[in-house]
């Protein structure tokens, strides 16, 4: 048995949905224990594309349970259009389970997010306008609806009516906006409620039953440890813990069944939305990077900013998650390159700082301080071991894993399942390093 937690080493959009996709293949259940339909898959199978937002990434697996864990938010709506695209593809949905305590995101929240965007100006944070935060704010002020609720007809209809003539208020005095028909909206999920009613149930006590078991279960992360609230770059952040311990609080379980950690990073580095990103490019390098990447975000289509890698936030990633290994994603995409580089500290003020500061004023004066490593001018994306690899792209990966003191454990070279060097299975294989201290592999 291992209990494995896959998280995103950089701002999210690393590729944890193909990963997540190949270690489904040996796990019991998939997780997913934070975020909303903010988060967005993309898993390729069989030259099939699947786009997820809500669904755990091991749905493509007929055998598998997965898991919505109360610790991420629902928007009922999307969930179900996503369960009919799932379903028109003849992919099962019968052993989807979703939390009763995870909490709902309504159309008040969506007005809010967007309105509040909207008049930060040139101070917004860049959320994708889904109502993500606002529902995580009720959470937290106790005024939020829960899955548990949607299911009682009753309750919720009392429940409702007064927290929407609440929100009205909002609605039309401070963002004046007309506000919503109560009755309309409460019509409206209590046939969402309907629908997703069967798929309901304690996913913290399935999970234990699950672990007393000894099946191998996945825990599937939505962001990345750079948008994580407590520990990102805030304010520049989601509103959610995408951190490896994040996993245990969303999940229901403890820290202790949990056997180890894979991050998840790109072979480069992107950012979508606002804030400080230091290894940046906005010349011709970045669009060749975004142009071979397809970097365009699967929830809102928004074109990722593109960067060298950072090994800075990775080393970081690595503290604050205990990456046990990583996962390097799209390493083809550097193919055509001449030379590659690598930020391996920031200049801040003419001072080498090799930490991530905590002052987001300090973060965004960071200059990055580059090692060159040379490229391999061949294509990749058809090496399926190591030793396939040009001698190059090799070094790369040995640079990465010293310079992050982690292993390597997997490397994607395309969409596809297949186009994968599995070094270690992180779920049956042995606990150790792919590539040692030294960056040799074992």
């Amino acid at each position: 048995m291992a209990n494995v937690i896959v998280v995103g080493a950089q701002w999210g959009d690393e590729g944890k949905g193909k990963i997540t996709d190949l270690l489904s293949r040996s796990a019991d259940v998939v997780v997913r224990y934070q975020g909303g339909v903010n988060a967005g898959h993309t898993v390729v199978v069989n030259g099939q594309t699947f786009k997820l937002h809500l669904i755990p990434s091991g749905i493509l697996y007929p055998d598998t349970e997965c898991i919505i864990a109360g610790g991420t938010v629902i928007d009922p709506k999307v969930l179900i259009q996503e369960l009919d695209q799932v379903e028109s593809l003849n992919v099962s949905t019968s052993k989807l389970k979703i939390s009763q305590t995870a909490h709902v995101t309504m159309p008040y929240h969506r007005l809010f997010d967007q309105a509040s965007e909207e008049q930060r100006g040139n101070r917004k944070i860049g959320t994708t306008g889904r109502g993500i935060g606002p529902t995580y704010a009720d959470k937290s002020e106790r005024t939020g609806i829960r899955m548990i609720d949607l299911m009682n007809p009753e309750g919720l209809r009392s429940q409702l009516e007064w927290t929407i003539s609440c929100k009205n208020v909002v609605l039309e005095k401070l963002y004046n906006l007309p506000p919503l028909n109560p009755e309309a909206v409460i019509e409206e999920y209590l046939g969402y409620a309907e629908r997703l009613r069967p798929h309901v149930v304690d996913s913290s006590l399935r999970l234990y039953e699950a672990i007393r078991r000894r099946e191998n279960i996945l825990f599937e992360g939505a962001q990345g440890t750079l948008l994580d609230l407590d520990h990102g770059t805030y304010p520049y952040v989601t509103s959610s813990n995408p951190i490896a311990g994040g996993a245990c609080v969303g999940a229901g379980v403890g820290p202790t069944v949990i056997d180890r950690v894979i991050g998840v990073a790109k072979a480069y580095t992107t950012r979508v939305g606002e804030g400080p990103f230091p290894t940046e490019m906005v010349d011709g390098v970045g669009e060749i990077l975004c142009d071979r990447g397809a970097e365009f975000g699967t929830t809102t289509g928004r074109k990722r900013r593109c960067g060298w890698f950072d090994a800075v936030i990775g080393r970081y990633a690595v503290r604050v998650n205990g990456l046990d290994c990583l996962a390097i994603t799209k390493l083809d995409i550097l193919d055509e390159l001449d030379e590659i580089q690598v930020c391996v500290a920031y200049d801040i003020d003419g001072e080498r700082c090799e930490n991530l500061p905590s002052d987001p004023r300090q973060f965004a004066q960071c200059k990055p301080i580059y090692e060159t490593l040379p490229g391999w001018k061949k294509s990749t994306e058809n090496c399926r071991d190591l030793e396939d690899l040009p001698k190059a792209a090799l070094d790369y990966l040995k640079f990465l894993a010293e310079i992050m003191e982690a292993p390597i454990a997997i490397v994607s070279l395309g969409a596809s399942r297949d186009q994968t060097i599995i070094i270690e299975d992180p779920i049956h294989g042995p606990k150790r390093g792919l590539l040692d201290s030294n960056g040799q592999p074992v």
